[in-house]
């Protein structure tokens, strides 16, 4: 018999709608290699819908958890910031959704892979805070909305020796993409395990948990031989039984 395949619950983005829209009415959208990336590494992947009230009720049907990115950003007040730079655009729908899986997970110790905006909001699940806008507060950093599309690499990022991701990886540095305004700037009590040369977070993970990982890039465009990696991981834990 074939071994079932664990099944990933994967965060989806909202749409208001419009006229010039794909439709008038509010839909969801995800792009497809976050699922492909998932069902290539041998999960099933299911798309969660952003029903905060119903978390608790869809985590024992899942085995893993794949927080995704979006063009939006974490509420402020969320980490305890009176502040709210210009740039910053809310979701607060989608935030309320994604907060709410990823407490249920926390709390049965499901594992959890957070990519781009998924990692920040994970870092904030942990007790940290975010950089509102890296231009602002680091005008010499690299250019982490990059400029060349999305599908290559623009910089690289350091690992940390001796960490989940330094297991995963089997390397010190890989090449990223990255799409981001916002970077971690405490990581509460995440350990982090990816920074740039620029010295901004690229990753975090709690090693109290199963799984518990984060990168600031997209991996599930497979730029570098350690995203494949990382899916594989990811998957392998969400098929092994505590």
């Amino acid at each position: 018999m074939t071994a079932r395949r664990p099944v990933i619950g994967i965060t989806l983005d909202h749409e208001a709608g419009g006229t010039d829209r794909y439709s008038r009415f509010p839909w969801y959208a995800l792009r497809e290699n976050y699922m492909s990336a998932v069902s290539t590494a041998g999960g099933l992947p299911v798309a969660l819908p952003l029903f905060p009230q119903l978390a608790g009720e869809y985590l024992p049907h899942i085995d893993g958890l794949l927080i995704t990115g979006g063009a939006f950003d974490i509420d402020p007040t969320l980490y305890g910031d009176t502040t709210c730079h210009e740039t910053i655009t809310l979701r607060p729908r989608r935030t309320q959704a994604e907060t709410a899986y990823l407490a249920a997970a926390l709390h049965q110790n499901t594992p959890v892979l957070g990519i781009c905006g998924g990692m920040q909001l994970m870092a904030v699940a942990l007790g940290g805070t975010l950089i509102q806008h890296i231009p602002a507060s680091f005008p010499d950093a690299l250019p982490h909305e990059q400029p060349n599309p999305r599908d290559e690499a623009s910089h690289a990022v350091n690992i940390t020796p001796h960490t989940l991701l330094a297991q995963i990886a089997t390397t010190s540095h890989m090449a990223v993409n990255s799409s981001h305004h916002q970077a971690v700037r405490t990581p509460g009590r995440a350990v982090v395990n990816a920074v740039a040369d620029d010295g901004l977070i690229e990753g975090i993970e709690d090693p109290t948990q199963r799984f518990c990982l984060g990168v600031q890039w997209h991996p599930e465009f497979g730029i570098d031989p350690g995203d494949r990696k990382i899916f594989n991981a990811f998957i392998q834990a969400a098929g092994e039984t505590e």
